[in-house]
């Protein structure tokens, strides 16, 4: 979860592994498997409903973000943009390609498709929405509906350089490997705080991004 004001997350010591959890097979994270889980997801609570209290008064807004899974000849990947330095929420960090929705969005899955292609240029005839996970609200007062996608190639991004640094793709199988998941735990406020982190090579995964595909793995592990 994303912890309020923390500049250098990964300084944070690590916590714990949950190596203890088992990693998805590989036959649950296949696009035929994905569409089969989300065509029928029965009642289900997620694990991780939001980071916790708000960092200021704020009134909440809604938002949307896209988990295009990607449908690669080696393996399902995630789409995964890191954000530039100068934006006012959520700076610098690994996030899904999203925001917040507008007027003229008819629902989540509009706005969530509306903002990838602001964002990183993905065409929306290369994106098949299969389903949505349970809302996740951020320190930052956003109510996220989490669309998840499968994404067909070939396709070419062009990045919105205002909002995105950089744009990359990790393994499905890693991020439903609990394995990776580490938890950090520190103190601020007065209060006791956590957050996953998912490190991806130079890519440092953390707070709302890493509990969202935390909340993707335990739905898919109910299957």
């Amino acid at each position: 979860m994303t912890p309020p004001r923390i500049l250098h997350p990964q300084a944070i010591p690590v916590a714990g592994v949950d190596a203890h959890l088992p990693p998805l097979p590989p036959e649950r994270l296949t696009p035929a498997a994905l569409r089969r889980r989300f065509s029928a997801p029965g009642a289900w609570t997620p694990e991780l409903a939001g980071d916790g209290r708000p960092t200021d008064d704020r009134p909440s807004a809604a938002a949307a973000v896209l988990v295009a899974v990607v449908d690669r000849e080696g393996g399902a990947t995630v789409l995964l943009t890191r954000r530039t330095e100068h934006l006012r929420d959520h700076a610098g960090q690994i996030s899904f390609p999203g925001g917040r929705v507008e007027p003229e969005d008819a629902d989540a899955a509009a706005t969530a498709l509306r903002e990838a292609q602001e964002e990183v240029g993905l065409a929306p005839q290369h994106v098949e929405v299969i389903g949505c996970l349970p809302v996740y609200t951020t320190v930052t007062h956003f109510v996220v509906t989490p669309v998840v996608a499968i994404v067909t190639p070939p396709f070419e991004l062009t990045l919105d350089a205002f909002e995105v640094a950089a744009a990359f793709e990790v393994p499905l199988a890693f991020l439903m490997d609990p394995a990776n998941h580490r938890r950090h735990v520190f103190e601020a406020g007065g209060a006791r705080r956590q957050f996953l982190s998912m490190p991806w090579g130079e890519h440092f995964i953390w707070g709302a991004t890493a509990a969202m595909l935390r909340n993707l793995y335990g739905f898919l592990a109910e299957s």
